[in-house]
């Protein structure tokens, strides 16, 4: 797409990536470009920066942690971990899978105040994710559960080292931030996203000898590559999304630097590494045990490291021999920030870089066949053939799921049921055909309970007396059975899994059948050509209506 006059938000702007796309997206003449990166002082320097390049356009910096809701955006994590309050709110959060939750995170108010036409994403997720390590996390939690075993106490450590463990969960989060993204872009109608992605171990394989001072293999690092895949195939699955942005990703598979080679104080973590000094009349003993806590005897010298490095950016700080180790040939390598902002602003603009790792991924998949299209008619005869001589309806079994698919199938035969045709479902009232239904789903035992069997509820037209089976599909939460029936929350199950009776409901399926039937017309009768395959010939509206085409077209 064009770039000129747009608004653009860069996430992860200031960084070593962000910096160098935010000035190759500058040479496009935008209207403006969002900097958003994880403290104000990093925001608010990355667009003064970049605003002495030009006075052209507008930038603005946001700040703030984009994996958690507003309140806690500016906590480190250790903020958040140190209080219960926010540790079960994020857990909440994230494993809460309610659409007003989504609304609450600082990324999708961000993206809902920004309006950007075009999102570049060069925040680090799988590390942002990955290095929460679920795995210290899980084995502090699995020392204390074994204590409370043999005492018969559960010790109020133990609660905040299992409420940290639920806020460590890797795909949860990952899962959360993406359906957050997509929702805030859906909504204000973003054209274009593209993730500058990772591959965790900078192209290098399980044997990775690079682990940040981790022992090898690191789980961490592993998990990292794990959390990145996922992310791919979620990026993947939200660019088949027919409401979706166009969505793009690149990937670089080796190192990326670098942003400055200087002398001074080395950071790990943003903090100076101070110095220490263990005289050798000191010498620690190793004959019977090794403490890994530091003894008396270690000195500090009251001074911070200091030394000539490169900064690579997310990738850390390096001496001149790590970097010469890890960037010689057969080891990781590297790649420069420009190389990878040309790249994004190609996909952007629609060029083909050949390095979009969606669109590889969506030519390398095995997709429908011919074939299987030929089959597909045969494997329907059969089964209307068996349906025909069994006299056994084969409606839906609750096993493709969701429950809402069951309820519209089942609502559809029930209309079929009950008027047969399109035409005749339409030339009937809805009056009428709730009364019909409800006779029909009182008087036959064996129709009643093949739906109720299998989860799904349902609502008399009175709304407020229903049937069902041993157990429901909706509502469900794991934390209770009893909920308040009220009736915003039965308009509601009756949306997402009960089969509605109320007129109300047969209401819905009229503007649904002349939304169907007013589509198939816009087709000209004389228009034979291969344009539209749901026409009027494809519905044959006098004949017994086909429920499951009438779904699958809804």
């Amino acid at each position: 797409m064009e770039i000129k006059g747009k608004n653009i938000l860069v996430l992860g702007g200031w960084g070593l990536v962000g910096t160098a796309i935010c000035r190759v997206l500058i040479e496009r003449g935008p209207a403006s470009i969002t900097i958003a990166s994880l403290t104000r002082e990093q925001a608010e320097s990355a667009c003064e920066e970049l605003g002495e390049l030009t006075d052209k356009v507008k930038f603005f910096p946001e700040w703030g942690n984009i994996f958690v809701r507003n309140e806690m955006k500016d906590l480190t994590r250790d903020e958040i971990l140190g209080s219960r309050e926010n540790r079960l709110t994020l857990a909440e959060d994230v494993l809460e899978q309610t659409p007003n939750s989504l609304q609450k995170f600082f990324l999708h108010d961000m993206i809902m105040r920004r309006k950007p036409d075009i999102v570049v994403d060069c925040v680090n997720t799988a590390t942002g994710v990955a290095y929460q390590d679920v795995y210290s996390a899980g084995l502090k939690v699995l020392k204390d559960v074994k204590a409370a075993h043999k005492s018969k106490n559960i010790s109020d450590d133990l609660l905040t080292k299992v409420e940290t463990l639920l806020d460590s969960l890797y795909l949860p989060q990952l899962v959360r931030h993406v359906q957050v993204i997509y929702n805030a872009m859906k909504t204000v109608k973003t054209k274009s996203y593209v993730k500058v992605g990772t591959s965790g171990t900078g192209g290098m394989g399980l044997n990775i000898p690079y682990t940040h001072s981790e022992d090898k293999p690191s789980r961490v690092l592993l998990s990292k590559t794990s959390v990145a895949g996922a992310h791919s195939l979620l990026l993947f699955l939200m660019a088949r999304t027919p409401d979706a942005p166009y969505v793009k990703e690149v990937k670089p598979a080796t190192a990326i630097a670098w942003k400055g080679i200087k002398h001074g104080e080395i950071l790990k973590g943003g903090n100076p590494i101070p110095l220490f000094d263990c005289p050798p009349e000191n010498a620690i003993s190793v004959t019977e045990k090794f403490d890994t806590k530091a003894p008396d005897a270690i000195k500090p010298l009251g001074k911070n490291l200091e030394g000539v490095f490169i900064d690579t950016g997310e990738n850390g700080t390096f001496s001149l021999g790590e970097f010469t180790a890890i960037t010689t040939s057969e080891q990781m390598e590297y790649i420069t920030p420009e190389e990878i902002a040309q790249t994004v602003l190609w996909e952007i603009e629609g060029g083909a870089s050949g390095h979009d790792v969606v669109g590889a991924i969506d030519a390398s998949i095995l997709t429908s066949t011919y074939r299987a299209g030929i089959m597909r008619s045969l494997a329907l005869e059969k089964m209307n053939n068996l349906v025909e001589e069994h006299q056994d309806g084969s409606v839906a079994y609750e096993l493709l799921g969701p429950p809402r698919l069951s309820k519209l199938l089942w609502e559809a035969h029930l209309l079929k049921r009950a008027a047969s045709s399109i035409d005749n479902v339409l030339a009937t009232s809805a009056e009428e055909l709730s009364t019909k239904i409800a006779e029909l789903v009182k008087s036959d035992m064996k129709l009643r309970s093949r739906i109720v069997s299998i989860g799904i509820p349902i609502l008399l037209p009175d709304g407020k007396q229903v049937l069902r089976g041993s157990f429901v599909k909706v509502p469900q939460d794991p934390r209770k059975t009893v909920f308040d029936a009220t009736q915003e929350n039965i308009n509601h199950w009756c949306e997402t899994g009960w089969l509605d009776l109320r007129v109300s409901n047969i209401e819905k399926w009229h503007d649904r059948l002349n939304k169907l039937l007013s589509h198939a017309k816009s087709v000209a009768a004389n228009d034979t050509s291969s344009h539209s395959l749901r026409d009027m010939s494809f519905w044959h509206t006098d004949k017994p209506l086909n429920e499951g085409e009438i779904v699958g077209w809804l």
